[in-house]
């Protein structure tokens, strides 16, 4: 992925210490990215080309670094101002044209998540905006953006700001060798320190795939290992002797072994544990290799020249082919690329990066003399990135109304399904671009920790008396107990508890419905955990109340069922004398309402489904025999349905904040749709 750098000149060849010009690198680069683009356009699977990358880098930049260590030269700044000045130009540039073009493009409920993620990947930061994602239930409705790929390239240029400093660190620590032993010592510390690297790493990576695989895949930490495979190789990969014969079988086994990896192991999913040495070994294989000279040795195809341009571009097509696929795929529609449209993106990202290579790369490459203008350079590509992200930010934030009201004649929601009148068009609520974004706000709240457990159970702040300015003490208070989607129907319980002076306290977490079984595949991880120190906080709070959901899998092809995990935390409650209070389910889709809405305006009503398909006429605790008596339910299908659809926007108002969670601005206009059934149920006059 990195642009090719090889040591000038006719460096010094040391035992142990790899050094000169290796072409079947540039070779082993080409069919990396090859496979990494092939597998992204068609088959929509990771190949574990990034992995390959990972370890070349290691090789290079350990050689590098011990190399200017023995010379005594090894100028920590100077080296991270190079890393910088030769990765950021072409970043910038791709960054730039894409999020330009992800202004016309991608839906503007995406929009706060492409700046996001372009900001990141402008700061080498997007690895570990991914990882924040991929542990916030909020986030997880994100698509692939036009910058996600750069999430291994943030983990390189981390690496290549942390390897220096590891070996400045090793140069000083052989300081005080005798000069003759002295690149010994150096060779011998280096290896100690990528031999601590590598073990720590791989355990840390075995035990957190195994434990949170998503965050585990874009960690820093647990990469690091390939990168000092790829050291160990540079310092100790010469001191391997193979015959002839086992060269040539070392690299076609390494060559085949890469190509078939992401087609036999699931990387996405497995990687980046121990499977993660399948495809790093296979590239040591090459490595180990090298130039066997044989007329059918993989190296005469690595070396070919064909293949070591393309390896001189690996970088830019890396770089282009991914936002390419993106841009079509959410301009068509399409949920995949087919064989011709595949082919034309790999083409042009291929030409994208030749013309990057050519006039951005090389001109920049024969400029840099000087760190005062690599810095600047640096600087300058960074900032026109972050302008543009910001500009777009700033513009999409000045298309949010801040003063458009709920309940206007214009938007009246839920209450719209009151009447047979048609209500006129109006620009919908929330936004487009504010909609994924529209969380029933508890976190601003009164929030403390729970007992024995690191979440919050948030408050409802209380009313303040107008006259003595002192908190108003609730009539009632109501606990709302349960999963993200029991937190957005709180939005329909908060102008009822206001009315009547009721407090509510939330106690939720994203997929983890309020049960005493794992309702949730695969399971969202302590959810059982999370469950029983909700329920304990019940008993130590014994509100009036507990409003919890009655139902789930509300959604085509499958059953909507009340599970008896619910019955046994209702049966709990009942021992308490804790009445509940327990709401229908909100339909849920297979693809993300506002962007359908946006991108199909003429067919609005085809983003939504038939009720029938979502709701049985029976609600299923109809059928239950044991349900406990402290239980009342509230059906509010038809808050969101009409008599034949679920549609995506009722009374101008969108319905849905992605595919299966209400809008806070929706759900609050059902307050007038639900209150009595609420008020009769709770039974308190």
């Amino acid at each position: 992925m990195t642009p090719r750098e090889q040591p000038g000149g006719h460096p010094v060849v040391r035992p142990g210490v790899a050094a000169g010009y290796r072409p079947e690198l540039q070779g082993l680069r080409a069919l990396a990215v090859l496979l990494v683009a092939v597998y992204h356009v068609w088959v929509g699977r990771v190949s574990g080309g990034v992995d390959v990358f990972f370890l070349v880098s290691g090789f290079l930049l350990t050689g590098q670094l011990v190399r200017a260590a023995e010379r005594g030269d090894l100028d920590v700044r100077r080296r991270w101002t190079r890393s910088l000045a030769r990765l950021v130009p072409a970043a910038a540039v791709v960054l730039v044209v894409t999020t330009v073009a992800a202004v016309l493009v991608v839906p503007e409920g995406r929009w706060g998540q492409t700046v996001r993620e372009v900001v990141a990947a402008a700061l080498f930061l997007e690895n570990w905006q991914l990882a924040a994602d991929s542990v916030d239930y909020a986030a997880r409705g994100n698509v692939e953006s036009v910058a996600q790929h750069f999430w291994s390239l943030s983990v390189q240029m981390q690496v290549f700001l942390l390897w220096p400093l590891l070996f400045a660190v090793v140069a000083l620590a052989c300081r005080n060798a005798a000069q003759p032993d002295r690149a010994g010592s150096l060779r011998r510390t280096a290896t100690m320190a990528l031999l601590g690297v590598f073990a720590a790493s791989l355990v840390y990576s075995v035990d957190l795939t195994i434990t949170n695989q998503p965050l585990a895949y874009f960690h820093t930490l647990t990469r690091l290992w390939e990168f000092a495979l790829g050291g160990l190789l540079a310092l100790h990969g010469d001191r391997v002797v193979l015959s002839a014969r086992s060269r040539v079988a070392a690299g076609w086994t390494g060559v085949v072994g890469l190509v078939a990896c992401g087609a036999l192991i699931p990387v996405a999913q497995a990687f980046p544990g121990i499977a993660a040495l399948w495809p790093t070994g296979c590239a040591a294989l090459v490595l180990l290799a090298g130039r066997t000279g044989a007329s059918l040795g993989a190296d005469r195809f690595l070396t070919a020249a064909p293949a070591r341009y393309l390896g001189d571009i690996s970088y830019g097509l890396y770089l282009w082919h991914w936002p390419l696929l993106v841009l079509y795929l959410q301009g068509s529609g399409e949920q995949s690329a087919g064989f011709g449209t595949g082919a034309l993106i790999i083409g042009a990202a291929t030409v994208l990066a030749a013309i990057t290579h050519e006039c951005v790369e090389k001109p920049l490459a024969r400029r840099s003399g000087g760190t005062r203008r690599q810095v600047r350079t640096t600087v300058a590509c960074t900032a026109a990135v972050l302008a543009v992200a910001l500009t777009w930010q700033v513009a999409a934030a000045l298309r949010v109304d801040p003063e458009a009201a709920l309940g206007d004649d214009a938007h009246p929601g839920a209450h719209a399904l009151l009447s047979d009148e048609e209500v006129s068009p109006a620009p919908l609520l929330p936004s487009a671009v504010a909609v994924t974004e529209d969380w029933v706000r508890i976190e601003r709240w009164d929030c403390s920790p729970m007992a024995g457990f690191p979440m919050d159970a948030c408050a409802q702040p209380l009313r303040v008396a107008e006259d003595t300015q002192e908190p108003v003490q609730p009539e009632r208070r109501i606990v709302v107990v349960g999963d993200s989607h029991a937190q957005q129907l709180t939005g329909a319980l908060l102008p009822i508890a206001e009315r009547h002076n009721w407090q509510i306290i939330a106690i939720v977490r994203g997929a983890c419905p309020f049960s005493t079984a794992s309702e949730v595949v695969p399971d969202e991880p302590d959810c059982l955990a999370w469950n029983a120190a909700a329920a304990d906080e019940i008993t130590a709070l014994q509100p009036d109340a507990v409003v919890t959901l009655a139902s789930r899998d509300a959604r085509i092809g499958h059953t909507e069922q009340t599970p008896a995990g619910f019955v046994e935390q209702w049966r709990k409650l009942d021992e308490q004398g804790i009445p509940v209070l327990a709401l229908r389910d909100n339909p849920r889709f297979d693809h993300s309402v506002p962007d359908c809405v946006q991108t199909r305006p003429e067919d609005v009503d085809g983003c939504g489904v038939d009720r029938a398909e979502i709701y049985a006429p029976t609600p299923p605790w109809a059928d239950l025999p044991d349900v406990p008596a402290n239980v009342t339910f509230v059906d509010i299908a038809d808050a969101v349905c009409d008599a034949e659809r679920c549609p995506p926007v009722i009374g101008n108002v969108l319905v849905y904040m992605d595919d299966n969670h209400l809008t806070a601005t929706y759900s609050t206009s059902m307050s007038d749709l639900l209150a009595s059934r609420i008020e009769e149920g709770l039974g308190w006059p």
